[in-house]
């Protein structure tokens, strides 16, 4: 059975990781200018809904892969992912099926309030997700060792934790910019670093079990 779960917390852990990569690629494109309303709203709403089950089912497997009293500190990571998911789940499906399409077909009036624009309602939604999973990174660090892989997860899990406040920045400074975003860029390293180096301990996990 820990095979299995590892293995499901190996692959998609590495989903989670393309998802996030795949997010910073086309959030740079579209402050580039390369891409313009609707494709850069489809693709950055689009590839930010795919990270949340992958990166779920990631940390359930770390939860049930750690033994003993860390257990308690893998809990509070999974509580925290799942507070993430709700709120960005609840964002991204509204922007996909309820906005981009109203302003599409030209009743953007009807559902501005649904928008996410800076310091909207839903702009704050995704604020509380992504401090969530900065939140969840930062109690699962006594869960993991200070030796061989485990230490490298381990500060992989502290810079992404580091980064949070920054993001809270970013959401929640009085006035905002698209300059802003780049105060918000260590996300984009720190993000899918931490969800790969978790992926690679989850499988270092099952070769234990194996071994065992």
């Amino acid at each position: 059975m820990n095979r299995s779960i590892s293995e499901v917390g190996y692959w998609s852990g590495l989903s989670a990781t393309a998802a996030t990569i795949a997010y910073v690629v086309v959030q740079l494109l579209q402050v580039a200018g390369l891409l313009r309303f609707p494709l850069d709203e489809i693709l950055i709403y689009g590839s930010s809904l795919c990270i949340v089950v992958p990166f779920i089912l990631e940390m359930l497997a770390f939860h049930h892969l750690t033994e003993g009293a860390k257990r308690y500190w893998t809990h509070a990571a999974l509580i925290f992912t799942v507070m993430y998911a709700v709120f960005v789940t609840a964002n991204y499906v509204v922007q996909l099926v309820t906005v981009i399409p109203a302003r599409l077909n030209g009743e953007g009036e009807a559902v501005r309030l649904l928008e996410q624009t800076p310091h909207s309602l839903f702009w704050d939604y995704d604020a509380i997700g992504y401090i969530a999973m900065g939140l969840a990174t930062l109690v699962a660090i006594p869960a993991l060792g200070t030796v061989g892989l485990e230490k490298w997860v381990r500060r992989s899990f502290i810079a992404h934790a580091l980064v949070t406040p920054l993001i809270s920045i970013v959401y929640f400074h009085p006035t905002f910019s698209p300059q802003l975003l780049f105060l918000g860029f260590p996300w984009a390293i720190t993000a899918p670093l931490f969800m790969w180096m978790l992926a690679i301990l989850l499988r270092r996990r099952r070769a234990e079990v194996q071994g065992a």
